[in-house]
């Protein structure tokens, strides 16, 4: 690993195990700020850094009846509300070019999703808020093929780039982990992120929404630390199989703290 940097103090690429994590969509202010709130105190005790994720926006749905957020006026009032309650950083996604600035003026990193990692104007736009830039390889992508992703962030002059692994498309409907795509994308100089629960999505599997095998998401989050990543990404929700997006695949709050001491013992020991 290369490129270590700081993001307001926590650290990528180095001996930490930052954990970004947050349900998948905001849903509401109340909501959204109690689970800033009880994610933050459960990270603080497993002394853990915290970036809150919640998107204002899930333009990437199955079907058009899906819930999508409350868009991005309001979405980013209350993710400005959440960082400044918990001085906390925060990240969310962007899914157009015209988004980035306004995106950047509130959050501390910038996602790029999965289906967008190849769009060239959106990274470019992305980089020049000179915020951190999160892109996520497509299920599509081959590990070895980020290095076009960082030839596109370097000649747009961005220094701050992490890469995020969220699985590969195994056949219709489902996906699967490969963990030496870490190391491969690491070898590029860039700290590489895994998210658990995109991981064990089923695209589509569900036939009007996305199925998921949550009950994977330890193995796949305790073999990634293993495998030496970076961070960890989760969608976490107290309600998982009431939530409003992703409800197949978000971890519950309620046992957020075993999970996060499992990752904390291995990561201890693969150190």
């Amino acid at each position: 690993m290369k490129n270590i940097f700081q993001i307001n103090g926590i650290e990528f690429g180095g001996d930490t195990l930052p954990i970004i994590a947050g349900p998948c969509v905001i849903e509401s202010r109340d909501h959204v700020l109690y689970m800033a709130e009880k994610i933050k105190k459960i990270t603080d005790e497993n002394n853990l850094p915290f970036i809150f994720k919640s998107s204002f926006d899930k333009g990437n749905r199955t079907s058009h009846s899906s819930f999508r957020g409350p868009g991005i006026d309001k979405g980013l009032r209350i993710l400005a509300d959440v960082k400044q309650s918990f001085n906390i950083l925060i990240t969310t996604d962007i899914h157009s070019e015209s988004q980035a600035n306004t995106v950047g003026e509130i959050v501390d990193i910038i996602q790029i999703p999965a289906f967008l990692c190849r769009q060239s104007d959106i990274i470019n736009a992305a980089v020049k808020t000179c915020k951190t830039i999160n892109v996520k390889k497509g299920q599509f992508m081959a590990p070895w093929d980020v290095s076009n992703i960082i030839e596109k962030v370097a000649e747009a002059n961005g220094d701050k780039l992490l890469l995020t692994e969220r699985g590969s498309s195994f056949g219709y409907n489902s996906l699967v982990s490969d963990m030496t795509s870490i190391p491969i994308m690491q070898d590029f100089g860039v700290p590489v992120i895994f998210d658990a629960t995109h991981s064990v999505q089923r695209p589509g599997g569900l036939g009007k929404t996305t199925g998921g095998a949550r009950e994977f998401i330890p193995t796949l989050a305790k073999a990634a630390v293993a495998a030496g990543c970076n961070g960890v990404f989760m969608e976490v929700h107290d309600d998982p199989n009431n939530a409003k997006s992703d409800a197949a695949s978000q971890w519950p709050l309620e046992k957020l703290d075993h999970l996060l001491k499992s990752l904390n013992r291995v990561k201890q020991a693969v150190l």
